[in-house]
Order: C-alpha cells, then structure tokens, then sequence
C-alpha cells in the first residue's frame, strides 16, 4: 500500500486512455470510494482513435466466440443502467442482418465460417434468431441485393451504441464520483516505484498509483517491452456516408447490418440505418498494418472513396447515390485471433493492459470495464477473464 502524503497527484489506481474501455473501466472504479485517476492524451470523446464516428453496432450472436457472449450481454444490461440514471439514449435496438452471399465459408476477425458460427453460437446462447432466405429478405427490407443462393441471420436485439455520447456520459459519472480526469495529458513511461506501485510521468507532471489500467487502444505498443509490440497491429479504417433515396435505410424500419460476400477478411461490408434522414453510414474493414497512430493518415483521398463504391458498394444496395458526401478514419488494434488482452503486463503485474479490442471491441466496453474494475478491486468477476489473458507466445 502507497502511504498517501497531502497531494494530488497519489492515486489508488489510474486508468491511461480514456476511450471506449477506459472510460468504462474510469465509471466502473470511480463507484468504489477509492482515489481514481483518469489520464488521456487528447480530451475524450475525440476523432483520434477507435471510438468515434457517430455509431457503433452491437449484437448479442457475438461470431467471433462464445467468450464474448456474456461480456456483450452484461454491457447490454449496462447500457440500459446508464440511460436510466442519465436520461440520454445510448442503445437502439433497430434489429441486426448478418448476410452470407452463399459462396465459399468467410472469415471475420479471426474466426472461420464467421456466418454459422454466428447462428449456433445464437442457438447455444438462446438469443431469439430468425434464418432465412434473400426472397424473404427482399419482402422486408428491399434496400439490399443479396445474392439468390444468400442467407440471411436476424437478430432482433442488436441494434447500435452511440460511442461519443457513451463515453462522455461515463466520464461525466466518474467524475461525480469524485475520479480525478486529466485531459491533454500524454503519458511519456511507466516505471515501477521500490516500494511497490507504479509512477506515471507525463508532459503535466508526475503521478503515482498503487495499480495502472492501460486502455491506451492504438497507442498501446508504446508501452510495451519489444516482445510483446508484435502481438499488436495498427489497422486504418474509413467510414463512409452515401446519400440515400426515398427514405431508404430509415431508422426504426432498417436494421443495422453486416454482410460477408467473399472468402477474405476485407470482403466486407457493414452499415447502419440512417440517423440524419439523408444519409446512410457505410464501412468495410482493412487489415493492413500501420506504423503507429501518431503517423496514420486522418484524410481519405477520392480514389480510396471510389474504390469504395466500386469494389464494396458494387450493385449490393438499392436506394442510394452512388457517391461519397463525408468520410472518417478510425483506427483497429488487432491481435493475430482477435481476441482482447486483459492481463497484467509481463514482469511487472501492479500494470494491467486492457486493450486491443480487434475491430469489435466497443459492444463489449460497458461489461468488460466492470469486469475489469471489480479484477483491480479484488472482487469476483461477473465472468471469466481468463480467455483474454497474455497468451505464452506473447512474453
């Protein structure tokens, strides 16, 4: 234990990164009485990292692994909480389509066969399901393309998170909890203090903590030893806004939806009703590894936004311009399986990461930052972390 001198600056723990996770873990921790430090590099919510874009999706039927399943379903249930104390809507449930164009089995953030692994995961779970054909499809929701032999998995409980407004609400409670939150902040080492604990130095001083959370997303790597940068890639990613016709994609009448149309990882399509009433949000997924964040290009040029329509749009999608009004670029840390790491960093186990979320990470921010609070508080967890452990090729 830390003696506590008359400072600010000495903190029962300290959260570094403040997005998705981190300000999950920041509300989570802040609950517990104890002195809890927030500390973020830009002033959250913010355009720099993975959270942020206007909407998230989220989906019970979680096909990249039955471990996911009750994180997702306890952020859910978290999500509904927040709204209730605050007021503001954060979750819309819209129903979800997960569309498999019907050719050879395709992967998704790691996972083979992403399509039936997604309806027996949702039959295991009990999570109420529909399967059906593109003729049905057409019938209900005559804004798609799918191909003839195509099938269709339909969720009526996913929906998606308003990640901005998600993480500016937690951090709001945290700090009528009494966390401490510094903004603007950039975290330069973390070194281990003799008497135990951990010392943060920053370009706003120094800090102290008994336990640190890195829940730096992107920036992980910077604050880990050479063997373990490799199990992390940096991946670009740019969102889409397409105008729509005649009151297509319409939220309340169009699901969000996914849609695997190709053997590889990028033969990917995902998009969401439209919030503007003029517009409808489209993405794909690259998984081409980056230098580092600080490096990545922010601006989307006009031959990435017509390869866009041309290689992804193609002739998927009814009722829309084909052309490109806004673009936005976000950032994936992926590890080589896609799951999370939440583990203690190697040789040095008052540091806890929690990050690299793979592209999926933001429906299960809400459950896996209580989780992750109530591990640092020595409480038993609501489910098993222990999947998301360093795996031993790591150290």
């Amino acid at each position: 234990m830390l003696a506590h001198p008359m400072k600010r600056n000495v903190f029962d723990i300290a959260v570094i990164g403040l997005g998705a996770l981190g300000a999950s873990t920041l509300w989570q921790l802040s609950k517990s009485g104890r002195n809890i430090l927030g500390i973020d590099q830009f002033a959250p919510p913010h355009t720099m990292g993975s959270s942020h874009g206007e909407t998230r999706i989220t989906r019970l039927a979680v096909g990249e692994g039955m471990d996911f399943i009750p994180v997702v379903m306890r952020s859910h249930e978290i999500w509904k909480e927040i709204e209730t104390i605050t007021g503001k809507e954060i979750m819309t449930t819209t129903g979800g389509l997960l569309f498999d164009s019907g050719g050879k089995s395709w992967s998704k953030h790691g996972s083979e066969g992403f399509f039936k692994r997604t309806v027996n995961f949702a039959q295991e779970a009990g999570i109420d399901h529909e399967v059906f054909d593109a003729g049905e499809l057409k019938k209900r929701f005559s804004e798609f393309n799918l191909e003839e032999r195509g099938t269709v998995y339909y969720e009526p409980s996913a929906g998606f998170l308003r990640p901005e407004l998600a993480i500016s609400t937690q951090l709001h409670l945290a700090e009528k909890n009494k966390a401490a939150i510094k903004t603007h902040t950039k975290v330069l080492s973390i070194s281990p203090l003799s008497e135990g604990g951990v010392k943060i130095m920053t370009n706003q001083g120094e800090f102290e903590a008994e336990r640190a959370v890195i829940s730096a997303g992107a920036w992980i790597k910077d604050f880990l030893p050479p063997t373990g940068k490799s199990h992390f890639k940096i991946c670009r990613q740019i969102l889409h806004w397409l105008p729509i016709k005649d009151k297509a994609f319409t939220l309340g009448k169009t699901p969000i939806f996914m849609w695997g149309f190709g053997e590889g990882a990028e033969d990917f399509i995902y998009g969401f009703p439209s919030l503007d009433g003029k517009s409808v949000k489209m993405a794909s997924e690259s998984f081409i590894e980056r230098n580092h964040p600080d490096t990545l290009s922010r601006e989307v040029s006009k031959e990435e936004e017509e390869k866009f329509l041309l290689e992804k749009i193609a002739n998927r999608f009814n009722l829309i311009e084909k052309k490109v009004i806004e673009s936005k670029v976000c950032i994936y840390t992926v590890t080589p399986d896609s799951y999370f790491v939440v583990d203690s960093l190697p040789d040095f186990p008052e540091v806890m990461v929690a990050s690299a979320c793979s592209g999926h990470g933001f429906k299960h921010s809400a459950g896996l930052g209580e989780a992750i609070a109530d591990k640092l508080l020595g409480k038993n967890t609501r489910f098993d972390l222990s999947p998301f452990k360093w795996k031993p090729k790591d150290n």
